[in-house]
């Protein structure tokens, strides 16, 4: 369902966000889409993204991943990434 929540990126511009519902469960605001990027970044329209927090479980391959730190981003941490991850108290300016 289509949340009234929206952001810019500077980047890729408005994105919209969505809830999910799954029976009587629903993770608010989980997924975001881009349904009007900018210029170079047109190919990401037709996708969304999911935090990998609001979900019970989130996959690359067989391996769950971690969510990244914090409530703004939305980064999967694999075993295979190497940190530090922006997200933790006081890295909001690096």
């Amino acid at each position: 369902m289509l949340s009234a929540k929206q952001t810019v990126c500077k980047w890729r511009g408005v994105a919209r966000y969505w809830s999910l519902t799954v029976g009587k469960r629903v993770a608010l605001d989980a997924a975001w889409s881009y349904p009007h990027p900018r210029e170079g970044y047109e190919d990401i329209s037709d996708y969304f993204a999911f935090y990998p927090g609001k979900m019970d479980a989130c996959y690359v391959g067989k391996q769950k991943v971690k969510a990244q730190p914090g409530e703004f981003y939305g980064g999967w941490i694999t075993s295979k990434i190497l940190g530090p991850f922006k997200g933790e108290p006081g890295t909001e300016f690096w």
